[in-house]
């Protein structure tokens, strides 16, 4: 078994090391988001943000992690804040090679723990129906279903008139802290 360890990308500059996972998650999501549902992502406009925008995935508001397995980048998770007490994970990949070995587990937690200490009292998600595994995980962890929320992050990056399809396609989770 890899040792699995969590690094933390502190800013854009750090975040850099994560390009090609976060690239690597976002046309896989896109490409099922496609197959199953017939919707379209702007993935570079998602993964330029991801990466560069300071205040959504990076301190003080935000977490960002780097998922290796013996120091091998293998995944990617992030917290960012939605508003005052309300943290949102995104971005939550592990490589299919590693699913299942525990760094999912391990890196839901430890988001967890940081949105505690950041104070938030909910944490929420949003993930596609199609990707159950996840929602196996996160339901273990303690989330339930909610209603579709307000601030969903994919309303910047596809056609306001797929809005709804989306929110149809996504299950929508909360976790009260």
């Amino acid at each position: 078994m890899p040792a699995i360890t969590l690094r933390p990308l502190a800013s854009p500059a750090e975040g850099e090391a994560a390009r090609p996972l976060v690239a690597e998650y976002l046309h896989w999501v896109a490409g099922v988001a496609q197959s199953e549902y017939g919707l379209a992502f702007d993935v570079d406009a998602m993964l330029q943000s991801d990466l560069e925008d300071p205040g959504k995935f990076y301190p003080p508001t935000g977490r960002f992690y780097l998922v290796q397995a013996d120091g091998a980048p293998v995944g990617i998770g992030c917290l960012k804040q939605l508003a005052p007490g309300v943290g949102e994970l995104q971005r939550m990949y592990v490589q299919p090679q590693l699913r299942g070995a525990g760094a999912g587990r391990l890196l839901l937690q430890r988001l967890l723990e940081d949105a505690r200490a950041l104070g938030h009292a909910r944490v929420r998600l949003e993930s596609l129906k199609a990707l159950g595994a996840a929602h196996g995980l996160y339901r273990s962890a303690g989330f339930r279903d909610i209603a579709p929320y307000g601030d969903n992050s994919m309303r910047d990056y596809q056609a306001a008139d797929a809005l709804d399809a989306y929110r149809g396609s996504a299950v929508f989770m909360e976790l009260a802290l």
